[in-house]
């Protein structure tokens, strides 16, 4: 019932949302609103997609995921400046295939929701569970994702939003990966309400993100700018600022109880990543 993002490529934004047909899987698709990719051209200025300038360095994601779309795979993969020799690139696998295996014993089924999916990385394991929704803000990692998925013979619906817009309905699940670190600590408790309130009571959040490793990142690794930040720089030697907070256990533990989440675990794969899960209360 979705499609691996096909896309009407239309020239602007329009007042009267048509449905259309999809050009890749036939069916019929209504847009939501004018915010869907399919519906849309250029994110207008106040949109979903507008991101505040400010301190917490929040209007540099979008640019800096667009920038590295094209390079983001390697980090997964150990290639190139991610590559970190035999026996740290190892132990990194095996805590990517432990993380892997986790996501996919969870009983994650129904309407699903991903934010801040990217490339698609874990698109593809989501869309053999349930009718996936795949969303990001930034539309060059999605272009990836679309062909990951096509790639597999897959199907999700690939938009354009903002994670921090309000959702439009409730789901069964949804799933965040290696986005929470980059919420800034004074508005966790704002997205986790968000998250909230796209599940249905009995829905199930899941979260994989980052533990701070020396190995996790470039071997050219800047130094940090100050607590909750990362220097980034890209293969083509552009440099970014963005938030990067790396929440303990205890902490989004508490965080998600608070916001109306039950039966929560949050647990270390070991070196390199943090799991998460939570039922809607």
């Amino acid at each position: 019932m979705s499609e691996a993002g096909g896309r009407a490529r239309r020239g602007g934004r329009t007042d009267a949302l048509h449905p259309f047909d999809c050009l890749r899987c036939g069916l019929t698709w209504r847009p939501r609103d004018a915010d869907d990719l399919e519906a849309r051209g250029p994110a207008p200025a106040g949109s979903a997609l507008a991101r505040p300038v400010s301190p917490t360095h929040e209007d540099e994601l979008v640019p800096y995921y667009e920038a590295r779309a094209a390079e983001y795979d390697e980090w997964y993969l150990r290639l190139g400046r991610y590559a970190h020799g035999p026996a740290h690139d190892l132990a990194w696998q095996m805590e990517l295939d432990a993380a892997t295996t986790w996501l996919d014993g969870l009983p994650l089924d129904g309407e699903i929701v991903e934010l801040a999916s990217g490339t698609g990385w874990w698109s593809a394991l989501l869309a053999t569970k349930g009718e996936l929704h795949a969303y990001d803000a930034a539309g060059a990692p999605l272009d990836r994702a679309r062909d990951r998925l096509l790639a597999h013979r897959l199907r999700a619906h690939l938009h354009v939003r903002d994670a921090w817009a309000a959702p439009d309905r409730a789901v069964d699940a949804l799933f965040t990966g290696f986005w929470l670190s980059h919420v800034p600590r004074p508005r966790l408790a704002e997205f986790l309400a968000i998250a909230r309130a796209w599940l249905r009571p009995g829905g199930i959040y899941a979260a994989i993100d980052s533990q701070p490793d020396a190995a996790s990142g470039t071997l050219d690794r800047l130094p940090a700018p100050a607590p909750d930040f990362a220097r980034r720089r890209l293969a083509d030697g552009r440099e970014f600022t963005i938030p990067k907070v790396h929440y303990r256990a205890e902490e989004l533990t508490a965080a998600l109880q608070s916001a109306g989440f039950g039966d929560v675990d949050v647990h270390s794969s070991g070196r390199f990543f943090l799991l998460v899960r939570a039922i809607a209360a």
